[in-house]
């Protein structure tokens, strides 16, 4: 799927280049309203919640609940990796599954945090993830490095993460949740840019070009998702 990134094919024309975003964005915003229903109508339900994800005889979290959490992982990689090979219909089945599977796993935010925080989480995170997509369609600076960076940044947040899991420190955890706005913010910035020079550059059959719609859309739901935990986690009022 790199390869698709990194072409320097011919150019397309507006309104192909155009069109491939707008796609790119309907998926994103299909992903956000299928997670979302679900997460609201599981966590705001507590029978719903504790049927789904709480062992009834144990009392500790079921075997759904961890496929919840971590299946949606296995999702991402299976169409990485099989991007070439697996069909446009598969494609977007893994798709709507991945959005099922977080709204799932999303729903337990409702049970830690107040609604009115959420919805306000929410629209912050919109509205940052907007200004920053407008900024890395427009500006004509090359954000390559800067991703690079970005990423860098995230590997090492993720290892200060698992550091931080043992130490329990809540000034190094403040410090983290901080770095990781920030990361996911350039992120949106960075990946808008990317997707922009793709819909202007590359040429690709219908099934191709659809793939690259799903995964692009599945890209930007991933960054706003995290954006919007961080915030979440950074400003949110727990119940």
């Amino acid at each position: 799927m790199d390869n698709y990134f990194n072409s320097s094919q011919p150019s397309v024309s507006r309104d192909v280049a155009v069109d491939f975003i707008k796609n790119v964005y309907t998926y994103m915003f299909a992903a956000l309203g299928i997670s979302g229903i679900l997460a609201y109508l599981i966590g705001t339900n507590d029978v719903y919640f504790r049927y789904l994800f709480i062992n009834q005889e144990t009392g500790s979290y079921s075997i759904f609940f961890w496929v919840s959490a971590f299946a949606p992982l296995a999702i991402v990689l299976a169409m990485s990796f099989g991007f070439q090979r697996i069909s446009t219909k598969l494609m977007l089945m893994l798709f709507i599954a991945y959005s099922a599977l977080m709204g799932l796993s999303l729903s337990s935010i409702f049970m830690v945090y107040s609604i009115g925080s959420i919805y306000v989480s929410f629209f912050v995170s919109a509205g940052v993830f907007a200004l920053m997509a407008v900024l890395g369609y427009t500006t004509k600076t090359d954000l390559t490095k800067f991703g690079s960076l970005l990423y860098m940044a995230l590997f090492g947040v993720i290892l200060a993460s698992i550091v931080n899991a043992f130490v329990q420190s809540s000034g190094m955890d403040k410090m983290i949740t901080y770095i990781c706005v920030f990361v996911f913010t350039g992120l949106v910035a960075y990946k808008m840019q990317e997707l922009k020079n793709l819909a202007h550059n590359v040429e690709m059959d219908p099934s191709t070009k659809m793939k690259m719609e799903i995964f692009g859309g599945l890209s930007l739901y991933i960054t706003f998702v995290n954006l919007f935990l961080t915030i979440l986690r950074l400003f949110g009022s727990r119940d």
